[in-house]
């Protein structure tokens, strides 16, 4: 198979396209025929060795946890799929060497649901890992409808997702952003505020009684600013700063998890859920993708389209 990988950790032009062997299919698992690949800042991240310390990592190195495809194969022992599904997932095995950034990938029926089919192969693979970090951090927080809760970095990959399970949960959303997004964060059903110096003033300007809920997709002063906002440390949860647990809040690292995408897949075939695509290219441009996303100004999501064998 084709696949863009690289042979030792290293920079975005060190991405090889190159020819290797098809992935085996283990018990349990399923082989796909990838469509659609999604780009996450985490894919150089992992490539540059930044998660080295906690993940085990092999070479050749194929990137990608994001996948929309069609499952060829199946392994002798699995029920959940057949050939010809339509799937996508979050593929994050427990070591890093056979990702998505390839013409076929094998996964575990545990990472993987049916593809939502009212979402083309590029938007669904944009979905699992954005889609899951932000269903999962909205869940830590508790939730409800009626309630207000603070999305900081509200027009990200992450953030966007984040706007609209809030959304469809009845809460209403106040929104972090600059201003050139504040138009699409209205049209995900938000109230943007712009971030920088005096955000506290201008939450309370639209929440005089603080919020309920927030969620960091941002960084930076999100975590303290949140934490003034609100009357429970513990409705607070960021997926950027490790220090938001200690201050009485939750640090979430997205987990693989088939029934969160089996949710959100429900949003988006109830329209509900919609997938903003900053751009798609093709699989062999995956270096440029990756310089596109260290420029850490997309809107939405970033895909690698695959074309057929």
């Amino acid at each position: 198979m084709k696949a863009m990988a690289l042979r030792r950790y290293g920079r975005t032009e060190d991405l090889e396209w190159t020819e290797l062997p098809d992935p085996k299919v283990a018990p349990g698992e399923v082989l796909v025929r990838v469509k659609a690949a999604g780009v996450n800042p985490v894919d150089w991240k992992l490539a540059e060795g930044r998660l080295d310390a906690v993940m085990e990592t092999c070479f050749p190195l194929i990137p990608g946890w994001d996948v929309a495809g069609v499952v060829e194969q199946v392994g002798f022992d699995v029920t959940e799929f057949a050939p010809g599904d339509e799937v996508f997932g979050y593929v994050r095995k427990d070591w890093a060497q056979h990702g998505a950034y390839a013409e076929l990938v094998s996964a575990h029926v545990r990472l993987l649901a049916p593809k939502p089919a009212a979402l083309t192969w590029e938007e669904a693979a944009g979905v699992p890992l954005a889609g899951l970090t932000a269903y999962q951090a909205i869940q830590r927080t508790g939730l409800q409808p009626h309630e207000t809760v603070l999305i900081h970095g509200a027009a990200g990959g992450v953030g966007s997702f984040g706007v609209q399970i809030a959304t469809a949960l009845g809460a209403r959303v106040i929104a972090t952003a600059s201003e050139r997004n504040h138009d699409f964060l209205r049209s995900l059903g938000a109230v943007p505020v712009a971030y920088g110096a005096g955000l506290r003033d201008r939450v309370r300007a639209q929440a005089p009684q603080g919020v309920d809920a927030a969620v960091d997709f941002a960084g930076h002063d999100a975590v303290d600013v949140s934490l003034d906002l609100l009357d429970d440390p513990s409705r607070l949860a960021s997926v950027v700063d490790p220090e938001a647990a200690a201050k009485g809040g939750h640090y979430v690292w997205v987990r693989p998890d088939r029934s969160g995408l089996a949710a959100l897949a429900a949003l988006a075939d109830e329209g509900r859920l919609t997938v903003h695509l900053d751009r798609v290219l093709p699989l062999r441009e995956a270096a440029e993708a990756w310089r596109i996303s260290q420029g850490g100004h997309t809107r939405g999501k970033l895909v690698l389209s695959v074309p057929g064998r």
